[in-house]
């Protein structure tokens, strides 16, 4: 283990890795991670697959036999991410039987299409959930108003939940409030609520990207001086959020019940900016019952060079809300750019899925020849 991911490891912040390949899976590379680099789960999103797909022989006799028993396309893509997901989800299986399930998890994205439909969004997590049948695969479903219902419906039946897309505070609150409600709906249902695990992704360097942006444009002193502020204070209030809500009655009766807190995870932690140090969004969110999943990128730079001088996180809310409130004072409104954020996010999303599609088409016909 390098000595950067066992300090934040022991500091209680789970390291999951944003990317999936079969080629990672067959070759070792999942293992070598979770041995050298100290990660404990994996995210994936379309875009990661479509890259996997692209780059890779080792899809090929798959896509062959797809193309062979002439699949659906759209089907074909499902067989394709779920056997992939399955597969991680059996390298991570011992740190999910060491963890209690807290760890060694393994992420699939809902189709971002449906993130304005609460109803299909709940059939495709429980249609993935069975198609992967892992104890310790998460279902990420986007935290669109719409998507809230879906998010305690699925938690209701037992499926643990990657809840992503997060970019407003007043959002993270009513994701909590969702996760608590399917909790409470899964107790009437009469699950064991131990057995039920979520994460709440809030992500990081979008906010920077379009603060920053904003920031450029008024161009004073003071405006420039607030530049790659906002990213980190928006997350640091949204751990003192955590904090709040995890400490209420309501809470105490459903942890009394067995639940598992929904852990706050830094989500988009590679930096945007090249002259931002590289593990700017690890170092500096620092915090016990926290995830960050990080691109390879980003893992290798804090591996490397990575400091860890404790928690970065409490103790910092009274100057994480005044960032947010001096950028509010030069005109940039918050509410305005985490709309956008979570608009283009959607639009990001939708693309990854034509890109996913765009992919496997161009593979099964490929292996039609």
């Amino acid at each position: 283990m390098t000595e950067a991911t066992q300090k934040i490891s022991d500091a209680g912040v789970s390291l999951w890795f944003d990317d999936l390949s079969r080629e990672r899976i067959t070759t070792g590379g999942l293992q070598k991670l979770i041995d050298e680099q100290n990660v404990v789960g994996i995210t994936t999103n379309p875009t990661i697959f479509a890259g996997a797909l692209s780059n890779g022989e080792s899809y090929a006799e798959q896509v062959k036999e797809l193309a062979g028993n002439k699949s659906e396309l759209e089907d074909a893509v499902f067989e394709i991410m779920t056997d992939d997901v399955r597969n991680a989800c059996d390298v991570f299986a011992p740190i999910y039987d060491a963890t209690q399930g807290k760890d060694g998890r393994v992420s699939i994205e809902v189709d971002p299409r449906l993130a304005r439909d609460g109803d299909a969004t709940a059939q495709m997590a429980k249609k993935l959930a069975a198609q992967v049948d892992r104890d310790n695969v998460m279902i990420k479903i986007p935290a669109t108003e719409e998507g809230l219902a879906p998010i305690a419906d699925t938690l209701a039946e037992g499926i643990s939940v990657n809840v992503t897309l997060i970019f407003s505070l007043e959002r993270y609150r009513a994701v909590i409030n969702a996760f608590m409600l399917g909790l409470e709906k899964a107790l009437e249902n009469g699950k064991d609520l131990s057995k039920i695990h979520s994460v709440a992704s809030f992500f990081i360097s979008r906010v920077d990207a379009e603060i920053d942006a904003r920031l450029d444009k008024v161009g004073t002193d003071e405006a420039l001086a607030l530049k790659s502020k906002a990213g980190l204070a928006n997350a640091r209030l949204a751990y003192q959020v955590f904090e709040e809500e995890f400490s209420t009655e309501r809470w105490q009766r459903l942890a009394a019940a067995g639940a598992n807190v929904q852990r706050p995870l830094w989500a988009s932690t590679g930096t945007k900016d090249p002259s931002l140090p590289a593990d700017l969004y690890v170092s500096g969110l620092v915090a016990p019952n926290t995830v960050n999943t990080v691109p390879e990128k980003t893992l290798n730079a804090f591996a490397e060079q990575g400091k860890v001088s404790g928690n970065t996180i409490s103790g910092t809310y009274d100057e994480s809300e005044k960032i947010l409130n001096d950028i509010e004072a030069l005109g940039i409104s918050y509410n305005e750019v985490v709309q956008k954020l979570e608009d283009d996010g959607l639009q990001k999303f939708d693309a990854s899925w034509d890109e996913l599609l765009g992919t496997v088409r161009t593979a099964l016909a490929d292996a039609a020849l």
